[in-house]
């Protein structure tokens, strides 16, 4: 969505901040992610929930027959009540609990991404309470490093996530012990927001070993989950809209070396709604400084953390304004030093009442909003195009 193409006039009676969706940015996004799909038969796609999971959008997602990966019960109830269906759900996360358990194996969900030796206990133990068998894949952390964020990096030996690769023969042998677990394949996840395909190379190369390791062991291999991790460009939400799909798909299906027929899933989230959503806002005041300018806006690290908890880069754009560029630091209100979205941006100039939006927000965004300072959470409102 184009600068001008912001209704800005309608935004007037609106309490600022607020997330807002272009639903048809949404809608081309999921037609590449399908036309990818189309492509390659034995591949499956779960929108990762924890991107976002405002019922809008998860029910446009859920519209297109897409599965759901999921990191808590309440995102397997979201995601159910969004309409995914519980055979295209699959549950990761390390420190799942009995009650969250109970209701992912009562609703019927497709997987459950176990993350050690330890859990398949517990849902083995669960599971014989409820009369059902859980089905499991092993979740094993290939001690990749991606290159991205450290705090946003989950594939290294270091990272809580997942079951070591040295360890993966003692796991799987107690997987296929335990009378109340169904072993059903292996899942990968190496992190977030990449945009380096040889990263994902390197996974499929690390896959490609580990499957072969296991045919000559006899043991079985199952379908497999690569996870997600696909980034998206921050720089220019305008020119590079929509990810690319086809370098990310293209780079599984010509490097993994699986079993004929072999079902492959991935999780995709920030590259599905980040780019649609942005954090609108209103300039409070304009402060000079000795050495700098500040946009001072209403929305802050409350609304949107990303800038303040990964340092992460978001275009600000002034949507009430055409007048010349100046440079400033846009901050936020809250009583933390690390609440600003950016420094030393040139921007359209900015006066006291400008809308800005904070662009690439659809993802981790409305998610991860708090009540700190006791902020009310953002509304959101849709561009139905």
């Amino acid at each position: 969505m184009l600068k001008g193409d912001f209704p800005i006039e309608s935004f007037r009676g609106l309490r600022t901040p607020f997330y807002y969706y272009d639903l048809p940015l949404l809608r081309r996004t999921l037609d590449a992610v399908q036309a990818q799909l189309d492509r390659n038969p034995t591949f499956r796609m779960h929108y990762a929930v924890k991107a976002n999971f405002n019922p809008r959008i998860l029910a446009e997602i859920a519209s297109r027959g897409f599965g759901a990966d999921c990191v808590s019960g309440g995102e397997v109830r979201a995601a159910l009540e969004a309409g995914f269906p519980p055979e295209g759900i699959v549950y990761a996360g390390v420190g799942k609990s009995d009650e969250e358990i109970r209701l992912a194996l009562g609703a019927g969900i497709a997987r459950f991404n176990a993350e050690s030796a330890a859990e398949l206990e517990v849902l083995d133990e669960l599971a014989a309470r409820m009369g059902k068998v859980a089905p499991v894949s092993l979740r094993i952390n290939p001690d990749i490093g991606a290159h991205t964020h450290a705090g946003i990096t989950t594939g290294l030996a270091e990272n809580k996530f997942g079951i070591n690769y040295e360890q993966l023969d003692e796991v799987m042998d107690l997987a296929l012990r335990l009378p109340h677990v169904q072993y059903c394949g292996l899942h990968f996840h190496i992190g977030s927001q990449i945009l380096d395909m040889m990263d994902f190379r390197a996974l499929c190369n690390r896959i490609n070993e580990l499957v072969l390791r296991l045919q000559r062991g006899g043991r079985p291999v199952g379908d497999i989950n690569v996870g997600g991790g696909l980034g998206i460009n921050y720089q220019h939400p305008n020119h590079l809209p929509i990810a690319d799909f086809e370098a990310y798909f293209g780079t599984f299906g010509r490097h993994l070396q699986l079993p004929a027929g072999t079902t492959v899933h991935f999780e995709l989230g920030r590259s599905i709604v980040a780019p649609c959503g942005s954090l609108i806002a209103r300039v409070l005041y304009v402060k000079q400084g000795t050495r700098k300018q500040f946009a001072i806006i209403d929305g802050s690290m409350t609304e949107l953390v990303r800038p303040a908890m990964y340092r992460a880069y978001h275009r600000v754009e002034n949507l009430s304004s055409d007048e010349p560029e100046e440079v400033y630091d846009v901050v936020g209100p809250v009583c933390e030093s690390s609440d600003v979205f950016v420094k030393e941006m040139a921007i359209d100039r900015c006066r006291r009442g400008d809308f800005v939006a904070i662009r690439s927000a659809g993802a981790y965004g409305e998610s991860m909003a708090s009540h700190y300072n006791c902020h009310p959470l953002p509304e959101s409102f849709f561009f139905e195009g």
